[in-house]
């Protein structure tokens, strides 16, 4: 597929939001509150946000980067970065996380589909409410 066929982000603020999104997840949304309660509520954030900015802006930037130079697929842009080397593997190993988290939210998504099934057809009931969560 030739470079000119791809498409292209609308505006930088779709971009910045995919990008956001897809870097959280549904688990720190769900996780976060716990574990800065449970690790020492605003010591925790500001090691949290050292991290983030000292190890993750870098290497988001890098990734960026990298995207932009080799306008190729994961794979594809690590083999163009150095040619003839095994460097391509760094590549392939973001596409199998990739799908690992994919794995890991279509069980989620399973589980939400059969409470949606279950709630429209009754047969969730509220008898059991203190054994809930």
């Amino acid at each position: 597929m030739a470079t000119s066929d791809r498409g292209t982000w609308g505006s930088r603020v779709g971009f910045v939001l995919a990008g956001a999104g897809s870097a959280v997840g549904l688990g720190n949304i769900w996780g976060f509150p716990t574990r800065v309660g449970e690790n020492g509520g605003a010591a925790f954030v500001l090691v949290y946000l050292v991290c983030v900015i000292f190890i993750c802006l870098p290497i988001m930037i890098a990734e960026l980067a990298i995207g932009r130079r080799t306008q190729s697929d994961p794979v594809g842009a690590y083999a163009k970065l150095r040619p003839g080397t095994r460097w391509w593997m760094a590549g392939g190993l973001g596409v199998a996380a990739g799908f690992g988290v994919l794995s890991f939210y279509s069980v989620i998504a399973g589980w939400a589909l059969a409470y949606i099934w279950f709630s429209a057809s009754g047969a969730v009931s509220g008898d059991a409410v203190e054994s809930a969560a």
